[in-house]
């Protein structure tokens, strides 16, 4: 009669320190998604809009309830996929090899994700080199856990409980994270994040266009046209209004202390005209203000108007 009991608490502590290897490894790998994310949207064209103090505020109070979430989703993660991931690894090993062998957790792994990653790729519009890339990091996401609860489960290898298996992804995955962050702040250090180009007023002067039939030509000797240009200001209700602005004025260029704050600053008569800052590359610059409240993320963007230049003129001088 004590067998059954036996087998019954060893089943259930096999369980729990494999869910506990799990959810470890899957923690450190959200840890390092994020900071691979941070580090992707810093090389990504951004505004560089300003910090909404209780937008911090409210990611700081919701922080437990990410958390909880996290775990809850880790949880799922762990006896939804990576169990039964290991389950059939070591069924097909046995059936195919006549052994387990830990290379069939990744095969599976990527043969799992693989119809996924095409009606992914095909939702976020992206290209077939990142739709490889996002493939292979699933791939890996899923194997990890797997392959490190593994050794769990191995007959041949001392018995591990899951405190000690926590203490080891803990130690590993905080060297792992250090070395991420590491790496991440010396990539940031070294210019791998987006800056703006820096214009200088021989770029800045030009005809740029909102597409939408609104045009903005500066010309070299600081005059302004504007043609049917939007302006935004926020009413009494604070609700953005949007009028339209036709006519002429001066503008100049500041440079102020980088390609950061450099500024395109431009009067019209009879127009109440933000001043511009600069987005794009140097290929394809862009002006841009604010759309109301700066944290609301809406810009209104101008862009290089293109067009054939007559004999004897250069890129950026507009054409009479």
């Amino acid at each position: 009669m004590q067998e059954p009991v036996q087998q019954s608490a060893g089943v259930r502590d096999r369980f729990g320190a494999v869910l506990t290897a799990s959810m470890s490894v899957l923690s450190v790998e959200a840890v390092i998604g994020a900071i691979a994310l941070f580090v992707w949207g810093q090389t990504q064209e951004s505004a560089g809009l300003a910090y909404n103090p209780l937008g911090i505020i409210l990611l700081i109070l919701m922080a437990p309830f990410l958390v909880a979430a996290g775990s809850v989703l880790a949880v799922l993660l762990s006896i939804c996929v990576v169990m039964p991931l290991l389950v059939t690894a070591g069924w097909c090993g046995r059936r195919f090899c006549g052994r387990e062998a830990w290379w069939w957790v990744p095969v599976l792994a990527a043969a799992g994700s693989a119809p996924l990653i095409p009606a992914t790729a095909v939702l976020v519009k992206a290209n077939v080199l990142a739709g490889l890339g996002g493939w292979l990091v699933v791939t890996a996401v899923l194997a990890a856990p797997a392959l490190a609860a593994r050794r769990l489960l191995l007959p041949d290898r001392p018995r591990l409980s899951g405190g000690a298996m926590l203490g080891r992804v803990a130690m590993y995955g905080t060297l792992t994270v250090a070395a991420a962050g590491s790496l991440a702040t010396i990539s940031l250090y070294a210019g791998v994040g987006y800056e703006p180009p820096r214009l200088g007023p021989e770029g800045a002067a030009g005809t740029w266009s909102d597409g939408m039939g609104g045009t903005l030509t500066l010309m070299r000797d600081g005059t302004a046209t504007a043609t049917r240009v939007k302006t935004f200001e926020l009413d009494d209700s604070f609700e953005t209004v949007m009028h339209e602005c036709t006519g002429t004025g001066t503008w100049e260029y500041d440079p102020g202390a980088g390609p950061w704050s450099q500024e395109v600053v431009v009067s019209v008569d009879d127009c109440l005209l933000d001043t511009w800052e600069v987005l794009g590359t140097s290929e394809h610059p862009k002006l841009f203000v604010y759309i109301g409240d700066p944290d609301s993320w809406d810009l209104y963007i101008l862009q290089r108007h293109h067009q054939a230049l007559p004999s004897g003129s250069r890129q950026g001088e507009p054409v009479s």
